[in-house]
């Protein structure tokens, strides 16, 4: 008997690093409770130029969801991980299932003149024949979204 083993090809994280000018516990708030003062909602959201904000809950369990401007809602995650104002990890699956789900943790340490932010999106292998090109895309979009949370901190 021939017998076949499948195998999964791990692809590699998508890692980013930044240097913000603010305290530990404004950075984690402005990247949780602020995120939709600063996340581009017309162009990396569900709804497009429907989307009117977005928000987290804050709590294990709780819910990453974006609101269209008629109040309906569209989640993108669970949080998975809360720990102020150190660390958040949660399931990511904007416009899709839950099952497609992979992971991002953003950790936040201190550093001379403010934080050092880092964020790792792991779990591509969940998008099947879709993620390679997938992680691609974030590679250059996390680059776009986290630039609009530094402009954003920067005001003060």
């Amino acid at each position: 008997m021939n017998e076949q083993k499948l195998q999964t090809v791990k692809i590699e994280p998508v890692r980013k690093q930044l240097k913000i000018g603010l305290s530990l516990e404004r950075a984690f708030r402005l990247f949780t409770e602020g995120i939709g003062q600063w996340w581009p909602m017309p162009t990396h959201s569900v709804g497009e130029e429907q989307a009117e904000t977005c928000f987290f809950e804050g709590w294990v369990g709780g819910r990453i969801v974006e609101v269209l401007k008629d109040g309906s809602q569209s989640e993108w995650g669970k949080v998975l991980v809360w720990e102020p104002f150190n660390k958040v990890s949660f399931h990511w699956y904007p416009g899709r299932a839950p099952d497609t789900a992979q992971e991002v943790t953003v950790t936040f340490s201190e550093i001379p003149g403010g934080s050092l932010v880092e964020l790792v999106h792991t779990g591509w292998e969940t998008l099947g024949d879709r993620a390679l090109k997938t992680r691609d895309d974030y590679v250059t979009g996390w680059d776009f979204v986290l630039s609009k949370y530094i402009t954003y901190a920067a005001k003060g």
